[in-house]
């Protein structure tokens, strides 16, 4: 009889970066979630389906990661009341370029997590940066050379966006 072995923690994952990681991008699905409610209320009929699958998507990963939150032992972060978009979008057309915007901005927070962690969760965290790099590619129409790494991606960006600050909550 064989019995299944668990697999022993990988000495070479920081599990206090790994939760700093994953709060980071609970943030970041926290932040997407409410985005989706903007880009909902602006885009195109046509477009509306998909803004609801990413916003179905995003509420997912967030449950999933906070889950994940207290099995390393933390809290998980709140949702903030509201959150500062990065530009006005009064119509569809802004609405199309905040949906991409948020996925890249996921995407950079999953790169972080990725980095931080290791076997399966490294799996999971490298599957929802491809989600959200597809994503963004279809709401934007073309991809960029890294997603995830926009420091990489556009020229004279640097730093990875979406990061919270103390003294707001931008998405």
């Amino acid at each position: 009889m064989t019995t299944a072995r668990q697999a022993e923690p990988d000495p070479a994952v920081d599990s206090a970066a790994e939760l700093t990681a994953l709060q980071a991008a609970l943030s970041a699905e926290h932040a997407a979630v409410y985005g989706y409610g903007v880009v909902g209320g602006r885009i195109t009929q046509d477009r509306r389906s998909a803004a609801r699958a990413a916003y179905a998507a995003h509420k997912a990963r967030r449950d999933a990661l906070r889950r994940r939150v207290r099995d390393l032992g933390g809290t998980p972060q709140p949702a903030a009341a509201a959150y500062a978009l990065p530009f006005d979008v009064p119509d569809a057309e802004a609405a199309l370029r905040l949906a991409a915007e948020l996925e890249d901005r996921v995407a950079a927070v999953y790169a972080d997590l990725v980095r931080a962690s290791a076997d399966g969760r490294r799996r999971d965290a490298a599957a929802a940066l491809r989600e959200a790099a597809l994503r963004a590619v279809r709401w934007r129409g073309t991809g960029v050379a890294f997603p995830g790494l926009t420091e990489r991606s556009v020229p004279g960006r640097t730093g990875a966006p979406g990061r919270p600050t103390k003294e707001s909550h931008p998405l």
